[in-house]
C-alpha cells in the first residue's frame, strides 16, 4: 500500500506540472499569431493583406424567410502580383462549408493547369423550417506565407437568384466564376423545360440540373458529380420533372469549362511540363435563362391519338378499297356470266403480244414462235380468270381456240411445259435447275424477244418455299438482331438517368418529352407508322396469296399460265422489313448516338435490297437470288457501313478499297443483268448499246461511278448515310428501268398502280424535305449537335424528324404497293408475251 500511494503521488506530481506549462506553451506559440475578427456588411468592399502570422475573420449575417431564398455570392480577387503560397479561403455556414484558395488552379485536357486571380463563388442556400430566421456565416482568410498577400473580398446579395416561369434572365460566368439560380415549381406545373442560350460558341459550357442540398458542385472539375449535365456552345436546355426534386425546387448551374475540346473546340497541343501554368485568357460568356412549362398529359394524349389516327386511316382506306373492288369483281364476274356476252369481250381479254422497240442484248438474232398449246391456254384462260361460265358458252370458246390453235407450229425450241408436268416435282433437284440445260439455255437466252415463260419453268411450288426462306430468314434475323438491340438501348436509357450525362443521347432537347424511363417518348412513338403500315402491308400480301393459292387449287388458267408468276415470298420479307425498321428505329431514338446508328440504317439496306430483288424476280423467277447468297450479300454491305463508320472518316486508303469495289460490283452486276450470266464481247455490242436497253444500264452505271468519285474527293463523315444513298439511287434507278422498259414494251400502268406512283413520289418529297432539316448530328460534339436543335412543329409535340418518320413510313408502304400493283395489267395476258427485261 505504501508502494502504491508513492506511485500515485508521482503521476499527481507530473499532472500538474503539465497542466501549469501548458498554456504557457500556447500562449508562448500564439504570441506571434494573430486572429481578427471583424463584423462585415454586405456590398462593402474590403481592401486587406494576410500573412502566416495573422488570420483575418468576416462575420456576415441576414435574414432567410420559408417564402423567400436570397442568394449570397462572395467575390475575391488576389492584388498581389506574384506569389508562391495560395491564399485559403473558407466559408462556414450553418448547414455547410465552401473553401476556395487564390490563385485558383483548374486542370484541363491532358492535366493542363490554369490559374486565374479572381473567384466569384454564390453560398448554397438550403430550405428552413423556420418563417423568419437569421443566419450566420464567416469568411476565413488564412495563408502561409511569410511575406504579406494583397487581397480584395466582396460580399453581396444575387438580384433574381429565383428564376421566374416564361421570364428570360441574363448574366456573366467564367471559369472561376461560375452562377447557379434556384427555380421552385409552381403549382400545377410538373414539367419545365430550362433553356440557356448564348451568342457565342466559345468558351465551352456546362449547364446543370442539382437539387438543392450543399455543396453545389460548380467548378469544371466537379459539375458532374451529381444531378443532371450537358455541355454547350450556343444552345441547351433540359427538361425537368417535378418527381425527381422532393424539395419541389432545383438549382439551374452554368460552369464555363477551362478548354473548349468537349465542344469541338481547338485542340491546342504544344510541349508543357506537368508544373506549368498556362494562361486562362478572356473566358467569360454571358448566358439567357428561361424556364417555361413543358406539355401537359392532354399533349401527350393529342399526339398519340393523331399518330393512331393516320395509320388507322390507312386500314379503312385499304378496307373500303377491298370492298369496292370485290363489288367491281363480281359485277365483272356477272356481266361474262352472262349468255349475252359477245365474243369480242372474250377477245378482248387475250393478251396481245406487243411489238418489241428493243433486242434483250443477244449474240443471235432468232425470232422466238408460239406454241399452239400456248395459244390455246391463252384463249381457255379468260373463261376461268373471271370465274366458270356457263357450259355452252365454255365448250363454243374452246373449240374456237382449238380451231386458232392448230395455225401455230409447235417450235422446236420452245420452252413451255404442260401444266402436269409443271406440277409433278416438289423437290428442286429433281427438275431442271438452268446448270444441266447448257445447250437449252443458250437458245433461251439468245432469242431476240425473250419472254417470261422462257425462265418461268421450274414447280411453282418449289419456287414458292424457294422464296418463302427470304420470310423465315428474315424473321431469324429479326429476332436475333432485335434482342440484344433493345437491351443495350435499355442499358443506354439507364445509364444517361443514373448517371445524368446528357452528352451520351443526341435528342433534340427543344423536342424532348419524357415518358417513364424514356428521354424523348415522341421520337419512339413516332415510328408506330412502319410497324402498322408494315403489318397492314403483310395482310394485303396474305389475301392476295389466299386468292391466288384458291385459284390454282381450281386450276385457274390464269394463275397458272397468265401474268408475271405469283410468288410472295418476298412480298412478306419486305413487310417484315418495314416492320423491323419501325422498331429498331424506336430502339435508335430511345439514346441517338455514333455507337448505335447502324441500328436505324440496318433495315433500310435490307429494305432497298429485297425491293431490288423482287423487281428483278417479276421477270426472272427462275434464275433470282437464292436468300441465303442474297442476305450474305446485305451482311457484307451492313459490314462495309460499320467500317466506314468507324475508320472511313478521314480515312484516304478505306475511300479508295471502297470505290474500287462500288465501281466493280456495278459493273458487274450490269453485265450479269444484261445478260443473265451468257455474256462475250464481239462487234456487235456498240449497236446493242446504242438501240437497246443497254443504254439504261449505261447511265446506271454513269450515276454510281459518280457517286464513287464524290465518296472519294469528298470522303464525307457520315458514311452509312452515303452508304444508304447509293442503295436508294440504284433502287430508283432500277424501278425507273424498270417502268420505261415496261412502257417501252407496249404494256400498260393500271390506274391504282398508277395512283400509287403518284401518290408515292410526292410524300417521298415531302419527306425528304423533312429529313434534311437536320435537328441533331451525332458526327459531331453533342454541344455541336444541339446547335442544330428546334422547337416542336406539330401539336407542340411532335418534331421534323418525327414528321419523317410519318411520311417515309407512308412513301416506303406506298412503294410497296407500286411493286404490288405495277404488273397488274398482266394478270390476263400469257407468259409466252410478257416481255423480260
Amino acid at each position: 500500500m505504501q508502494y502504491a500511494s508513492m506511485v500515485a503521488l508521482c503521476y499527481a506530481s507530473l499532472w500538474l506540472g503539465v497542466l501549469v506549462l501548458l498554456p504557457l506553451l500556447v500562449v508562448s506559440s500564439d504570441a506571434n499569431h494573430e486572429v481578427i475578427q471583424k463584423e462585415a456588411q454586405f456590398e462593402v468592399t474590403y481592401f486587406n493583406s494576410v500573412t502566416s502570422n495573422n488570420q483575418t475573420i468576416y462575420s456576415y449575417n441576414h435574414t432567410v424567410s420559408r417564402n423567400r431564398t436570397e442568394g449570397v455570392r462572395v467575390s475575391v480577387e488576389l492584388l498581389s502580383e506574384s506569389t508562391q503560397t495560395p491564399i485559403l479561403f473558407v466559408v462556414r455556414q450553418k448547414k455547410a462549408v465552401l473553401s476556395f484558395q487564390l490563385p485558383l488552379i483548374l486542370r484541363g485536357l491532358y492535366q493542363r493547369q490554369y490559374q486565374y486571380t479572381g473567384v466569384s463563388r454564390t453560398l448554397c442556400q438550403p430550405p428552413t423550417k423556420a418563417v423568419v430566421e437569421t443566419q450566420f456565416f464567416f469568411v476565413d482568410v488564412s495563408t502561409l506565407s511569410n511575406t504579406g498577400i494583397q487581397y480584395r473580398l466582396l460580399v453581396s446579395r444575387v438580384e433574381n437568384f429565383n428564376l421566374q416561369t416564361d421570364k428570360k434572365f441574363s448574366f456573366n460566368a467564367t471559369p472561376s466564376q461560375p452562377q447557379f439560380f434556384r427555380y421552385v415549381f409552381p403549382e400545377g406545373v410538373d414539367t419545365v423545360i430550362v433553356k440557356l442560350n448564348s451568342q457565342k460558341n466559345f468558351p465551352c459550357s456546362v449547364m446543370s440540373i442539382q437539387d438543392i442540398q450543399c455543396p453545389v458542385y460548380d467548378l469544371d472539375n466537379n459539375v458532374a458529380f451529381i444531378g443532371m449535365y450537358q455541355t454547350m456552345t450556343t444552345r441547351a436546355a433540359i427538361t425537368v420533372q417535378r418527381k425527381d426534386f422532393p424539395s419541389n425546387s432545383f438549382y439551374v448551374v452554368l460552369v464555363v469549362k477551362t478548354e473548349d475540346e468537349a465542344c469541338g473546340g481547338p485542340l491546342r497541343f504544344y510541349p508543357f511540363l506537368p508544373d506549368d501554368l498556362m494562361d486562362a485568357g478572356n473566358r467569360s460568356k454571358t448566358l439567357d435563362v428561361i424556364v417555361s412549362p413543358a406539355i401537359g398529359s392532354e399533349v401527350y394524349i393529342m399526339g398519340m391519338l393523331l399518330c393512331l389516327g393516320i395509320f388507322l386511316s390507312f386500314y379503312l382506306l385499304t378496307f373500303l378499297w377491298a370492298c369496292v373492288e370485290n363489288k367491281r369483281m363480281n359485277r365483272k364476274r356477272e356481266e361474262l356470266l352472262s349468255p349475252d356476252a359477245s365474243p369480242a369481250e372474250t377477245a378482248s381479254l387475250l393478251g396481245k403480244a406487243p411489238t418489241s422497240p428493243y433486242q434483250y442484248g443477244s449474240f443471235a438474232d432468232n425470232d422466238s414462235t408460239l406454241s399452239s398449246e400456248a395459244v390455246t391456254d391463252s384463249l381457255a384462260s379468260t373463261d376461268t380468270n373471271y370465274g366458270y361460265l356457263g357450259s355452252e358458252t365454255f365448250k363454243r370458246r374452246q373449240i374456237t381456240a382449238q380451231h386458232i390453235a392448230i395455225r401455230f407450229d409447235r417450235s422446236v425450241g420452245s420452252v413451255s411445259r404442260s401444266r402436269q408436268e409443271s406440277l409433278s416435282s416438289v423437290e428442286e433437284d429433281d427438275y431442271d435447275t438452268l446448270a444441266d440445260i447448257d445447250s437449252d439455255k443458250n437458245i433461251v437466252r439468245t432469242k431476240k424477244f425473250l419472254c417470261v415463260s422462257d425462265l418461268a419453268r421450274k414447280d411453282k411450288r418449289v419456287l414458292s418455299k424457294k422464296y418463302q426462306i427470304y420470310f423465315w430468314n428474315i424473321a431469324t434475323i429479326a429476332v436475333f438482331y432485335a434482342l440484344p438491340v433493345i437491351q443495350l438501348v435499355i442499358t443506354y436509357q439507364t445509364v444517361v438517368n443514373v448517371t445524368g450525362n446528357q452528352d451520351i443521347c443526341y435528342y433534340n432537347f427543344l423536342c424532348a418529352h419524357p415518358l417513364g424511363a424514356l428521354s424523348s417518348f415522341n421520337n419512339i412513338l413516332s415510328n408506330l407508322g412502319y410497324v402498322m403500315l408494315g403489318l397492314l402491308f403483310l395482310l394485303i400480301v396474305l389475301q392476295r396469296d389466299i386468292l391466288h393459292s384458291r385459284a390454282l387449287e381450281r386450276n385457274d388458267c390464269a394463275a397458272l399460265e397468265c401474268g408475271i408468276p405469283k410468288h410472295f415470298g418476298l412480298y412478306y420479307a419486305m413487310g417484315t422489313a418495314l416492320m423491323m425498321e419501325g422498331l429498331l428505329s424506336a430502339c435508335y431514338h430511345v439514346c441517338p448516338n455514333y455507337t448505335n446508328f447502324q441500328f436505324d440504317t440496318s433495315f433500310m439496306y435490307m429494305i432497298a435490297g429485297l425491293c431490288m430483288l423482287k423487281l428483278y424476280q417479276k421477270r426472272h423467277p427462275d434464275i433470282n437470288a437464292s436468300a441465303y447468297s442474297a442476305y450474305a450479300c446485305l451482311a457484307a454491305v451492313i459490314f462495309f457501313s460499320v467500317l466506314g463508320v468507324v475508320f472511313g472518316k478521314g480515312n484516304m486508303a478505306f475511300w479508295i478499297v471502297f470505290s474500287i469495289i462500288h465501281i466493280l460490283a456495278t459493273l458487274l452486276l450490269s453485265t450479269q443483268l444484261y445478260y443473265m450470266g451468257r455474256w462475250r464481247l464481239n462487234s456487235g455490242i456498240l449497236r446493242r448499246i446504242l438501240y437497246d436497253r443497254m443504254v439504261l444500264l449505261v447511265m446506271g452505271n454513269i450515276v454510281n461511278w459518280s457517286l464513287a468519285a464524290y465518296g472519294l474527293i469528298n470522303r464525307p463523315n457520315d458514311f452509312a448515310s452515303y452508304l444508304l444513298a447509293i442503295a436508294i439511287c440504284n433502287l430508283l434507278l432500277y424501278a425507273a428501268f424498270y417502268i420505261i422498259m415496261k412502257l417501252r414494251s407496249g404494256e400498260r400502268i393500271k390506274c391504282m398502280a398508277l395512283v400509287c406512283v403518284l401518290f408515292t413520289a410526292v410524300v417521298w418529297g415531302f419527306a425528304l424535305f423533312f429529313f434534311f432539316q437536320g435537328l441533331s448530328t451525332w458526327q459531331k460534339t453533342p454541344a455541336e449537335s444541339r446547335e442544330h436543335n428546334r422547337e416542336c412543329i406539330l401539336l407542340s409535340f411532335f418534331d421534323d424528324h418525327d414528321i419523317w418518320h410519318f411520311l417515309s413510313s407512308i412513301a416506303m408502304f406506298g412503294s410497296f404497293l407500286v411493286l404490288l400493283t405495277m404488273d397488274d395489267d398482266l394478270d390476263t395476258v400469257q407468259r409466252d408475251k410478257i416481255y423480260v427485261f
